[in-house]
């Protein structure tokens, strides 16, 4: 008798504590049924799947828990697990092997959760899942093998999510779907398969046209748990029923012009004209010749559900806008295009002067903060920052030119643009760039003057980016062979000073600090030379040193 006791004991024992038998994860309960044995953890904070859950499970029910993904494997040592609900955590990732081990499940249940695409190869390793219930989540995108995995499913919930364009071949191609059909056919008996695909934003344009239509042949052994789905755009169509709506077949965009040559005189304001007709609707961008469209806006009109006309608008023109403005139009078929030659009659200019803008009081100060952002060989591209009261209404005047000329070139800026590039510039030349208001004159610190270099042809052979040689009065960057400016508030006798002496080092074969520096500007040695525009007069001047940006180099300026 002492010996059966013993043996009781000892089964007891080792029943307790043998992994996957009795025991129960913490904060989580465990109960028997006819099913087998569950487990079910309900607003407990783990985070993350637990790695020592008993195998003898078949049926895990994990809700509110806050986890965050399915990594690798996550339940690979529940090889009974029949029944898996997660619901209501925040999912949002799902590993290719998820499901590893779970041969026998049935049912995986994933609604509440915040998964944006799902990985369908996962579902290699369910052959027997029947139940797949994903709604409420955010999946947008519904690929067109993503069930071919899911050979004996019964039940699909798609229902709630962000599904706006789907193809039928997700359908026709589903090989549960193909087999189906055809015992049904033949049969007449065969379990039918539950679709839940409503309260999703389907956007009913030609991408849905096959779609539609099956959703409207669709018949047993394929049945929808709500047929009424219904379309949320575009604004035609919006909250109108599959059944009552008619689809074109998708078209590749055709764009077309009243106007392909048009010419007007300098100051006037150009309008060009782009139609394209297109299923579903194109996106449409202008180019303008490798050049910057300066100020120009354009706006789209739509004429009907497939038509849409595109209006690029450029102010004041000026006679480097002149030459083929194309307007492209891409949707997912193809695309189109079709250019417009604008002509600019200078001979008239004088008959349509720039349009005039309201000028700012004189005592309204407003600083316009101007510097080279970056340089190549042949040009430089300036940027400027204004604190004005109105940033999106803001037209500003660039004034170009050679520095000793009277009369500078004026290019009008639309409002949010603040860089514009200067190409073609001559060797050793003194250059004079200001920015300021629309119409209004430079003013004291809105300008940069600079001087090209006039080793061009070593340039060209490096056909690397120069450096700017900064010169102004007591600082010199010593850089390799290219430009040197400095803003109006420096003295120009000193800009002229540090000139002369930098070339009669250059003849006396002085070398420079640093000529074979490359890099940022903060690269840069700053060589001493005391002797430099010494008469720079003893007042106290402020001075700040723009960053590099890109791979060129900034100019510092005087304020």
């Amino acid at each position: 008798m002492d010996a059966f006791y013993v043996a009781l004991r000892i089964a007891l024992v080792i029943y307790l504590v043998t992994p996957g038998s009795s025991t129960c994860l913490s904060g989580c309960s465990c109960t028997d049924d006819h099913l087998g044995r569950s487990l079910l953890c309900m607003k407990t904070s783990m985070a993350k799947i637990p790695e020592d859950i008993p195998h003898d499970f078949t049926k895990i029910r994990i809700e509110n828990c806050h986890l965050t993904e399915l990594p690798r494997g996550s339940f690979s040592n529940v090889s009974a697990l029949e029944f898996l609900w997660l619901n209501f955590n925040e999912i949002t990732l799902m590993n290719v092997k998820s499901l590893d081990g779970l041969a026998n499940l049935t049912e995986l249940r994933l609604q509440g959760n915040k998964l944006t695409s799902v990985t369908w190869t996962a579902f290699r390793d369910t052959p027997n899942l029947k139940i797949l219930d994903l709604k409420h989540n955010r999946l947008d995108v519904l690929p067109e093998h993503a069930l071919r995995h899911l050979l004996k499913l019964t039940y699909l919930d798609l229902s709630f999510n962000r599904l706006s364009v789907i193809s039928k071949d997700v359908f026709i191609n589903w090989p549960l779907y193909q087999t189906a059909e055809k015992a049904w056919g033949k049969e007449g008996l065969v379990s039918n398969v539950v679709l839940a695909l409503h309260d999703n934003p389907w956007s009913c344009d030609c991408r849905l046209k096959g779609f539609v239509e099956f959703i409207r042949a669709v018949s047993p052994p394929i049945i929808l748990m709500n047929s009424y789905l219904m379309c949320s755009g575009p604004a035609s169509k919006a909250n109108t029923f599959f059944h009552d709506i008619q689809l074109k077949t998708c078209m590749k965009p055709v764009a077309s012009s009243l106007e392909t040559n048009i010419t007007l005189p300098v100051g006037a304001n150009a309008t060009l004209t782009c139609i394209v007709k297109a299923r579903p609707g194109p996106t449409i961008q202008w180019m303008y010749t490798l050049k910057i469209k300066r100020g120009s806006t354009a706006t789209e009109t739509h004429i009907d559900e497939e038509t849409v006309s595109s209006q690029l608008v450029i102010p004041s023109l000026h006679p480097a806008d002149g030459g083929l403005y194309t307007c492209t139009a891409n949707n997912f078929i193809g695309n189109s295009s079709v250019g417009i030659t604008v002509n600019i009659n200078i001979s008239s200019s004088s008959a349509a002067p720039p349009p005039p803008v309201p000028m700012l009081s004189s005592n309204e100060n407003v600083d316009i903060d101007i510097r080279i952002a970056k340089q190549t060989v042949y040009g430089i591209t300036l940027e400027w920052y204004a604190a004005t009261g109105d940033p999106a209404g803001t037209w500003f005047t660039i004034h170009f030119g050679k520095y000793d000329s009277h009369k500078k070139e004026t290019i009008y800026i639309g409002p949010g643009i603040n860089s514009y590039a200067v190409s073609d510039l001559l060797p050793a030349t003194k250059y004079e760039v200001c920015v300021t208001l629309k119409n209004h004159p430079p003013r004291e610190g809105q300008c940069i003057v600079f001087v090209t270099g006039s080793d061009i042809s070593e340039l060209e052979q490096r056909a690397k980016l120069i450096h700017i040689v900064v010169i102004v009065c007591a600082m010199v960057l010593a850089v390799p062979a290219g430009m040197y400016a400095c803003t109006t508030e420096a003295r120009f006798s000193c800009v002229d000073r540090c000139v002369k002496v930098w070339k009669r080092r250059r003849l006396q074969g002085e070398d420079l600090q640093g000529t074979e520096r490359q890099g940022t500007f903060d690269s840069l040695q700053a060589a001493s030379d005391e002797g430099l525009c010494r008469d720079s007069e003893q007042r106290p001047k402020k001075w700040r040193m723009s960053e590099d940006k890109g791979k060129g180099a900034s100019a510092p300026q005087l304020h």
